[in-house]
């Protein structure tokens, strides 16, 4: 099946949480959190090595409202049920609809770490993707030494399956480093 057919529901609730495609207007809050986390996020991400501006977070906010609906890209955004307060972001890249596989990646507001937000959301993404989008594999990769961000998928019983040795540049881009594998399989 052709994936621009498949119908990807733009919302995904849990218990506690909203999990929705990326929309016009969104990139105000978006901005906000990676302010409010630019410190956390630097080693990590490469997107966070300077701060964006708000028109620079809607642009990306847009961009992946169309990478969704291409299916190229599944970013969920994900916001608080009760309070509608913005948590992060979440959802599906590198996806191979041939097999099907994707991974799963993720960043949340640093005010709101520790509170089992980004474990609730990878865990509904997972079981969406194997149930939803019929996936096969679902992988997270992270850098070695990114603990928080390992512990999402070693919570939630996912495999690592391997560590590749100087596989990838840093967030900064200035030296190598190694990428955890995790996957589950159907």
């Amino acid at each position: 099946m052709n994936p621009i057919l498949m119908n990807i529901p733009a919302e995904i609730e849990t218990d506690r949480l909203l999990l929705r495609r990326p929309e016009p207007g969104d990139g105000e809050a978006v901005n906000q959190a990676i302010k409010n986390s630019i410190d956390e996020l630097r080693p990590w991400m490469p997107f966070a090595q300077t701060t964006p501006t708000v028109a620079e977070s809607e642009s990306e906010a847009r961009e992946a409202h169309i990478r969704f609906l291409k299916r190229e890209k599944l970013r969920y955004l994900l916001f608080h049920r009760e309070t509608n307060a913005f948590i992060g972001s979440s959802g599906f890249h590198n996806i191979d609809w041939e097999v099907p596989k994707c991974e799963i990646g993720y960043w949340i507001d640093t005010k709101f770490t520790g509170l089992g937000y980004m474990k609730e959301a990878v865990d509904a993404l997972t079981a969406f993707a194997f149930s939803d989008l019929n996936c096969n594999r679902v992988e997270i990769r992270c850098e070695e030494k990114n603990l928080k961000s390992r512990a999402i998928p070693e919570k939630l019983g996912y495999e690592l399956e391997g560590i590749l040795k100087k596989d990838d540049l840093s967030a900064d881009g200035k030296h190598l480093t190694n990428t955890c594998i995790y996957a589950k399989v159907k």
